[in-house]
């Protein structure tokens, strides 16, 4: 009798009769035994990164097959393909791919466990270990490998590189005087890093899905937006310990994941936009708020707008649209938002409401928006992720002064006060990837391109601290940044690295300059 053809037969039968059920299960049982004691029993996470749909946004199948075929070069992710048979590895990444049938809990608890002190609170010195401009240093995020680099903005090359967690996401933050950078992960891994020093000080995990993270003005509080589980979670800047786990919810319970969250400085707030309600919430970290115990907002009679109280209260702001992203005007008094219908709006956070539509077709990447004064008004422009323009917007009249066609979606868009030029990628285009729009800020036109190596993506240009540098990134696995004279717009120098995403200038981030992100 052949057992094995029985068996076949008994399996086919059964998988007929339950609908895959016995599929699944065999997923189950190959991910427990091949992929658990990384990725956690419950797919989320340990010394892997976590296995959810959510979390995995940057992974294409295609690309998990052979992730789980191949391995993944420098992690511990192993190759499989000598231990499981190809429909194994199918059956896999199906399931990694598909949600958990009981939503994930990560609340106070869980994130106080996680938390790991490398270093110990006011241990190291307190000045640099090297000769460099602290100010004008880079933090250069290399997806590639999933590792950063301290980058010297005067020498224009590196300090020192050191691992970081899977799929940083959001752009790190800094302190207010530049020493310390807080990095998010797509996993919601949340570390600080000893810039001085060279050193990780602390990680903390403050969900299983987070989107990004918000320093405080006053360097007191960090502030995490997750898509998993709905929350925002309120840190300790010194040591990452929890201060506050808050319930993303609506006046009717409905929960929802948070699209992004900043600083909102001038205000003493955090801003926060809603995914799946339509409603701003703005959370003040501001003690002459409200009475302070141990040094945090804490419990008081609720004021007009306020819904929530105790530590961080919320305050409502009701819209009649949702919201993915925003970006604030200068005084910190509006912001502009956007949703991926392609629906903008402004919305006063004094009044608490919109007070204008914008024309800002496809979808606007307003976290890539800048600003600067063109014929005595302020304007803000943004790249578009869908059409191939940049759309400039007046600030006070907040109508569209000009749409400038550029060769196709960008990505990313800087400049800096000491340029008369913006620089936008092409990175969501079909074609011409490879090349960076230089607009004249006044002209309101595209006067020159580059290509800094034909073939490959470039994005991401961010400036030094004077502004006389551009940096570009090359987005590949053989990467680069290729370093241009930002006046003359010539090459300057060419630094290999490994798809390097992002480079953060400390002085512009802390100064928050017109021409970069904050």
């Amino acid at each position: 009798m052949n057992w094995r053809i029985i068996l076949t037969a008994a399996t086919a039968l059964l998988s007929l009769r339950y609908g895959g059920a016995w599929a699944a299960t065999d997923a189950n049982a190959l991910y427990q035994t091949h992929c658990a004691s990384c990725h956690g029993a419950d797919r989320l996470g340990g010394a892997g990164p976590a296995l959810l749909p959510g979390n995995l946004e940057r992974l294409r199948r295609p690309d998990a097959l052979k992730t789980i075929s191949d391995g993944r070069m420098a992690t511990q992710m192993p190759a499989f393909s000598a231990k499981l048979s190809a429909d194994e590895i199918k059956q896999l990444a199906e399931l990694i791919y598909t949600p958990p049938a009981v939503t994930p809990v990560w609340g106070l608890e869980q994130i106080r466990a996680s938390r790991i002190e490398h270093v110990k609170p006011g241990s190291l010195p307190d000045k640099p270990v090297f000769k460099a401009d602290p100010l004008n240093l880079f933090v250069v995020v290399e997806l590639g490998d999933h590792h950063a680099t301290i980058f010297d903005g005067d020498k224009l090359e590196p300090i020192t590189r050191f691992p970081t967690r899977y799929a940083l996401h959001g752009g790190p933050k800094f302190s207010p005087d530049g020493r310390y950078v807080y990095f998010a992960s797509r996993d919601g891994w949340i570390a600080k890093y000893d810039i001085w020093n060279l050193k990780l000080v602390a990680e903390v995990r403050a969900g299983i899905n987070a989107r990004n993270l918000a320093v405080s003005s006053d360097g007191r509080f960090a502030m995490v937006a997750n898509y998993l589980p709905h929350t925002l979670v309120v840190l300790d800047t010194r040591d990452l310990s929890p201060i506050k786990v808050i319930d993303v919810k609506d006046e009717n319970g409905k929960s929802s994941r948070v699209s992004a969250v900043y600083d909102a400085g001038p205000r003493k707030s955090f801003v926060a936009a809603l995914k799946d309600i339509p409603e701003v919430w703005e959370l003040t970290y501001d003690e002459h708020a409200a009475p302070v115990y141990n040094g945090l907002v804490h419990d008081y009679k609720m004021a007009e707008g306020l819904a929530v109280p105790g530590p961080f209260p919320v305050r409502r702001i009701m819209l009649d649209d949702y919201l993915d992203d925003f970006f604030f005007d200068a005084g910190y008094d509006n912001m502009i938002g956007s949703s991926r219908e392609g629906h903008s709006q402004v919305v006063n956070l004094n009044v608490r409401r919109k007070i204008a539509n914008i024309d800002l077709p496809g979808m606007p990447h307003l976290g890539s928006g800048i600003t600067w004064e063109y014929q005595g008004h302020p304007v803000m422009a943004t790249p578009n992720l869908k059409e191939g323009e940049v759309t400039v917007i007046d600030m006070k009249t907040w109508q569209t002064v000009k749409h400038i066609k550029t060769l196709g979606p960008g990505f990313f868009m800087r400049s800096h006060e000491n340029t008369p030029y913006a620089w936008v990628d092409v990175f969501n285009g079909s074609k011409d990837r490879d090349v960076i729009q230089i607009i004249d800020k006044q002209k309101l036109e595209v006067v020159a391109q580059l290509r800094p190596s034909p073939g490959k993506v470039a994005a991401h240009t961010e400036f030094t601290r004077d502004g006389k540098y551009a940096l570009v990134s090359i987005w590949e696995m053989d990467g680069e940044l290729v370093i241009y004279d930002a006046r003359t717009l010539k090459e300057v120098k060419r630094i290999p690295m490994k798809k390097p995403s992002g480079k953060y200038n400390v002085y512009n981030k802390i100064t928050r300059s017109a021409g970069t992100s904050h």
